[in-house]
């Protein structure tokens, strides 16, 4: 069985007791509402990207610290979801479509020859003018 996911409201609260901080100070702390930090210790809101950096600058953590535990706990509710669970079972997995053959090249003697390359500082080659036949 998978570890249950922290709910980040807990977490949150439990980071504000250990630095006996108050939804007031951490607020005003913050630069946020009082009432979005009591909404998000209470689970009614969830940690945005917005509180997700302001929370980790003020606690010497990642913003990504917020941002996961946010993201397992959502993911974790879903699959507790028995109706979601069923919508996503009946979904076939995508399949990639066939590679087309490729046209048949030109016969090599219709192939142009690459020029060639000269060495720097190189003469440039003379041709001999063609005898006449």
């Amino acid at each position: 069985m998978e570890k249950e996911a922290k709910k980040p409201g807990a977490v949150l609260r439990a980071k504000m007791d250990e630095y006996q901080a108050s939804a007031r100070s951490l607020s005003k702390a913050i630069g946020a509402s009082q009432s979005g930090v009591n909404q998000i210790v209470g689970g009614r809101t969830k940690i945005t990207v917005s509180m997700a950096l302001r929370l980790g600058k003020f606690f010497g953590t990642t913003p990504l610290y917020w941002l996961d535990l946010q993201r397992d706990f959502d993911l974790a509710e879903a699959l507790k979801d028995k109706k979601l669970a069923a919508t996503v079972k009946g979904i076939a997995k995508a399949t990639k479509p066939a590679v087309k053959a490729k046209a048949k090249a030109k016969p090599a003697a219709a192939k142009a020859k690459p020029a060639a390359r000269k060495a720097p500082g190189a003469k440039p080659a003379v041709r001999k003018p063609r005898k006449a036949k």
